[in-house]
This record gives structure tokens, sequence and C-alpha cells, in this order.
């Protein structure tokens, strides 16, 4: 009886109170009548706590089990539950079994994931890094004005991408954890577009590349002034970075009842089919575009068109080069 709990304890008590009374009231009536009920009472109480005993004992080794799955032990099985009264229970166990072990896959596989991908970002900002150190290590030297000139503006390139690089991962993490607040309001496109240019007006003109821009003046889109810029300042850099020298960049935005959309093409050699439905992804870089960017650019435009309620597609054009579809939708309701 120590095994049983409290309630059972309890309903077992109230069950032989019955019992008592009506034996009582039974003997009164009839002896022969008492002594019946009173062996058919003590059947029923005994039947009652066997019952009692082994569901609690198939209780307790179900319970072993879950405690198996807490202690990272795979193998377990709920086999022997899956009739009776625990089989609704077992069932749901299983089931959250299998998803804890497929998110604890996950979990491992993201982990590798970044720690391999947070490796390679340390390389490249080691690599400039280094290269800075050595430059400062030039200028303390002996040497013309002009070289100076020269290794002060590869250091200065060296540090800006550092410094870009650095406020991308921290911009993401901060989406990612949800510490961003987004300020919407009506802008221009054309200011929008503008803004986006001016960091990458002189890698254009180094590259001889021809930019033509198509808005019109009164199009305007609601959305977060500030991460809308960064998002399509990270499309168009990224349509620098492999546009060849003396290729074209066309910028156009249009609307419509639904969105109001921005089109950035470039005319460089476009993105293997394979690898469109990746460019997206952090720390991915095509293979044919190793040596160029770190593979965050675009998944933090991404995320942050998004956010605001927006799609972002890229595709390759007919004839040659990428074309990337910006879409911010009127709709107030956020798209998942």
């Amino acid at each position: 009886m120590n095994k049983i709990n409290t309630d059972t304890k309890i309903l077992l008590t109230v069950q032989l109170c019955a019992f008592a009374a009506g034996f009582v009231v039974c003997f009164i009536i009839s002896p022969k009548s008492a002594v019946v009920l009173s062996v058919f009472a003590a059947i029923c109480v005994i039947s009652e706590i066997i019952v009692l005993l082994k569901r609690r004992k198939k209780l307790s080794r179900l319970c072993d089990e879950v405690d198996k799955i807490l202690h990272g032990i795979e193998t377990v099985s709920f086999e022997e539950f899956k009739e009776g009264e625990l089989a609704v229970l077992s069932s749901e166990l299983h089931k959250m079994t299998i998803k804890l072990r497929e998110q604890n896959f996950a979990l491992k596989k993201e982990k590798q994931f970044l720690k391999e991908n947070l490796e390679d970002i340390s390389h490249q900002i080691r690599t400039p890094l280094t290269t800075v150190l050595v430059i400062l290590g030039m200028l303390r030297q002996e040497i013309s004005e002009k070289e100076r000139t020269e290794h002060i503006s590869e250091m200065f390139t060296l540090l800006s991408k550092m410094q870009w690089l650095l406020e991308t991962l921290l911009n993401i993490s901060r989406l990612d954890a949800g510490a961003v607040t987004l300020r919407y309001e009506t802008v221009k496109a054309t200011d929008i577009i503008d803004s986006a240019l001016y960091p990458l007006l002189i890698p254009i003109e180094l590259k001889n590349i021809t930019l033509y821009k198509s808005a019109a003046d009164d199009l305007k889109l609601n959305a977060d002034r500030q991460y809308i810029t960064e998002a399509l300042e990270n499309i168009l850099k990224n349509c620098v970075e492999h546009t060849p020298e003396n290729g074209e960049i066309r910028i156009s935005a249009e609307e419509n009842n639904i969105y109001t959309q921005i089109t950035v093409a470039d005319t460089g050699a476009g993105i293997p089919e394979e690898e469109l439905s990746r460019v997206f992804e952090r720390f991915y870089r095509g293979k044919g575009f190793s040596s160029k960017g770190y593979g965050i650019g675009l998944a933090f435009a991404k995320k942050a068109v998004v956010m605001q309620n927006g799609t972002l597609s890229v595709k390759n054009a007919r004839e040659k080069g990428a074309v990337f579809e910006m879409r911010i939708y009127k709709s107030q309701l956020k798209s998942e």
C-alpha cells in the first residue's frame, strides 16, 4: 500500500467505508448477505489494488524511458506502451522524442556550420589586418611620398572592408535577435537608390561601369529608410563586384496596387543555375567567386527586406548577368 499515491488511498478508503456501511446494513437484514458482500468487496478492493500497482509499474517504466531521453540515450522504444490506457501518452512522447532528435541534429549541424564559417570570417579579417600591420611597418621606414600615398590608400581600403564586414555581421545578429525596431516611413524610391549608390560611386567609376537609373520622382514606398537602403547597397555592391570593366548596371523602380519593386541588373557572368537557390544563404559564396566577398551581404539584404514585408529574389538575365528583384508589399500584414 505504501506504493499507492494519496489520491488512490483516499479513493480506496471511501470505497471501504461504503462497503462497511453496506455490510452493516446487510448484516442487520441478513447475516448471509453480509458475508457475500464482504467477500465481493474484498475481491473488488484487491483487484483494484493489483490493477493500480500494475499501472504504476508500467508508468514507472515509461518514466524511465523518458529519463533515458533526457540523458541523451537515442535507442529508446515505446513499443511496450502502444496498447492500453498509456497508448496516447506514449504516442505523444514518441512524437516528442523524434522532434527532439531532429532538433538536436539540426543544432549540431548548425553549430558545425557556424564554427566553420566563423573560422572563415576570422581568416577574412586576419588577412587584411596582417596586411595593415605590414603597411604600417613600411610607413615607418624611409619611403617616397608616392609610395606612402599608395600604402595609405591601400590601408584605407582594407580597413573599410573590415569595417563593412563587422557592421554587417552586427546588423545580421541584431535582426536575428529581434533587437531591431523598424521605423517605417514613406520614402522616395529615387532617394533610396541614390543613398545606396553613393558609397559605390568610386568603385563604379574605377571599373568604368555605365550606370542606368529609371525611377519616377513620385514613386514612393513604406519602409525603414536605413535598413532598406543598406539592403539595396549590398545588392549593388554584389553587382559591382561581379560586373567586368566597361560593363553596365541598370536600376529601375516601378509599382502596382500590390507592391513597389526595385530591380537591379548587371552584365556580369551571371549565377550558375545550381547556385541560384543558395545565393542568399549566410556565408555562402559561389565556386566561381570564392575570392570575392564574404557571403553575408546578400544574406543581410534578404533578412532586412523580408522583415519589412517584402521579398528578394534573383535570376539570370536572358543574355548575361544577374537580375535582383526587391519587392516591398503595400499591405500592412507581415509576410511569412
